[in-house]
């Protein structure tokens, strides 16, 4: 994608203005799946963007050696917000700050024993599946609670639940991602009972985020939205 970094800046200049009519502290995932070039990655520091998120582990990893080079990989959180296949799990714990995408125990043990060894407490949302799509990961809201009750009861101690994600099933009118969104903010506020520190709900995407943040939202993962002309 040839992207102009004084677009991509307009873009997101427009988008804070609108996510801070909700507040300041919503945190802003910019996903640079589309952003081939890692040069444009690197520009995004030059533009306020802090937080940046990849759903393939090798993009990742590309993307974080690339800028490691020259040191600019520290002006990023890191966040791995796809599907984590077990055997991907060595590449992402050792390079990020968030992952959002928590969907079994046994990749919560796997994460476990990756951090271990970097003497790490790997951060995790848990990803709820609020769709019907055969193509969508994630815990149903029926299985969640035993979900995590069973993680809770392993006690692994370097991995640390701190918030939910879920995605939304495209609608081309957004209104109707509404009773999606409503019933993850209700299962995020339960288990904000039963877990500390669980406070980060990820939910809201390039085309329904304003009714993500009507719903409760405090983190956003934007992508196409940011890299159009």
């Amino acid at each position: 994608m040839s992207l102009n970094i004084s677009q991509i800046q307009k873009n997101f200049e427009k988008l804070k203005q609108e996510v801070e009519k909700f507040s300041k502290d919503i945190r802003i995932v910019v996903v640079t799946k589309y952003v081939d070039n890692v040069e444009i990655v690197k520009k995004l520091a030059d533009i306020g963007i802090t937080e940046i998120g990849e759903n393939y582990a090798q993009n990742l990893v590309y993307k974080y050696e690339y800028l490691k080079n020259n040191g600019s990989h520290k002006n990023f959180v890191w966040h791995f917000i796809g599907h984590l296949q077990k055997n991907k799990v060595k590449k992402v714990v050792p390079i990020v700050d968030l992952i959002q995408s928590l969907d079994s125990v046994e990749l919560a043990q796997k994460i476990d024993a990756e951090a271990k060894k970097y003497n790490k407490v790997q951060k995790c949302l848990i990803e709820l599946k609020v769709s019907e799509e055969e193509t969508k990961y994630g815990i149903t809201k029926d299985e969640m609670f035993k979900f995590v009750d069973n993680i809770l009861s392993l006690n692994l101690t370097n991995i640390k639940l701190v918030g939910l994600m879920t995605m939304a099933p495209f609608f081309e009118n957004p209104q109707q991602t509404r009773p999606y969104f409503k019933q993850a903010y209700e299962i995020f506020k339960f288990l904000q009972q039963k877990i500390v520190g669980f406070d980060i709900l990820s939910m809201g995407m390039s085309n329904d985020y304003k009714i993500a943040l009507e719903e409760g939202a405090n983190m956003l993962r934007i992508g196409s939205l940011l890299f159009r002309g």
